[in-house]
């Protein structure tokens, strides 16, 4: 039973990392290429002028947006959407198929489990390993993006202070900064050329990029839209209250991250002892599995295990 949990969390790792070279192998190309500056300005170095590159932008932000009216994909295409994969939802459901599959290959292989487990297994795998890497890219394309907002919300006060109208200053930290901060303010930019209201662009990137101070940005230049006031002022205070927030979750990090490794650890270790005994002596459990009260003990030291990441979780998750 061990030996087969260790098979099971390998597969699983394999099963990611697969994802990864699947994307790798579609779209590594075109990702180093942008990476270069940002995506936007590798489009329009290729040639195509700026309603081409709006268009393909926007399509590339909202392919995933009808995918969220169906509840199975619904967090799938939150992340996608997050993380600016270049995957489109119907890829994204093919790449869960082809993943399911090869888990289901490999469990018939190294495991002798019976074929419905197997295949529930595999569909699970399936599901939560493209969910995993999914989430792993937009929790660092966000936390990239975080990180760059003060210096971008900077850039736009000095813009404002020599004169420039706050479109062009958006349109400044396009040009100036790297992704994934510099398409979406490029994307704000170009909406604004074409007719839109910059306000309602800044709400658009700020409801899907789903972080904080993107929303303080959006609700201040709202606010002076519409009740006036010095904009360079109110944006160059509301750059310090993010820089100072940014260091304050870096400090709670670091405060709490010797709390979380070791909630995590007494949170694993129990499974990883059970592995291990089964490993190297699988006949250890036999006569104790008959008792009557195996089972209920069984029971009882799961609810105990869960209560523990439950409470370990809520002592190192400080608000700010």
């Amino acid at each position: 039973m061990g030996y087969q949990a260790i098979i099971f969390i390998l597969i699983f790792v394999g099963v990611i990392l697969m994802v990864e070279g699947l994307y790798l192998v579609a779209f590594g190309k075109s990702i180093s290429s942008s990476a270069k500056v940002n995506r936007r300005l590798s489009l329009l170095e290729e040639g195509k002028d700026y309603e081409e590159v709006l268009t393909t932008l926007r399509r590339e932000r909202e392919q995933h947006k009808n995918a969220l009216q169906f509840p199975i994909f619904s967090i799938l295409s939150k992340k996608a959407a997050q993380a600016n994969i270049a995957f489109t939802p119907r890829a994204l459901v093919l790449v869960m198929v082809v993943v399911a599959l090869f888990s289901l290959v490999m469990l018939s292989v190294f495991t002798n489990a019976n074929f419905i487990t197997r295949l529930l297994v595999a569909s699970v795998m399936g599901g939560g390993g493209v969910y995993a890497w999914l989430n792993h890219k937009a929790k660092k394309r966000l936390s990239l993006f975080e990180e760059q907002l003060p210096d971008a919300v900077d850039l736009i006060v000095r813009s404002l202070r020599v004169g420039h109208p706050f479109a062009s200053a958006i349109n400044v930290v396009a040009d100036e900064m790297y992704d994934p901060i510099g398409s979406e303010f490029g994307l704000i930019a170009d909406e604004a050329t074409y007719g839109m209201d910059v306000v309602t662009a800044l709400d658009d990137v700020a409801e899907r990029i789903d972080i904080q101070d993107m929303r303080f940005l959006a609700v201040a230049v709202a606010i002076q839209s519409r009740a006036g006031g010095n904009l360079a002022e109110i944006l160059d205070g509301l750059a310090r209250v993010i820089r100072s927030r940014f260091k304050l979750f870096r400090r709670v990090r670091a405060i709490t991250a010797e709390a979380k490794w070791s909630g995590w650890f007494l949170s694993i270790f129990p499974f990883a002892a059970l592995m291990m005994v089964n490993i190297t002596n699988p006949g250890y459990y036999d006569k104790v599995a008959l008792s009557p009260f195996f089972v209920p003990a069984c029971i009882f030291v799961g609810i105990f295990l869960t209560f523990n990441v439950i409470i370990m979780r809520a002592l190192v998750n400080i608000k700010v």
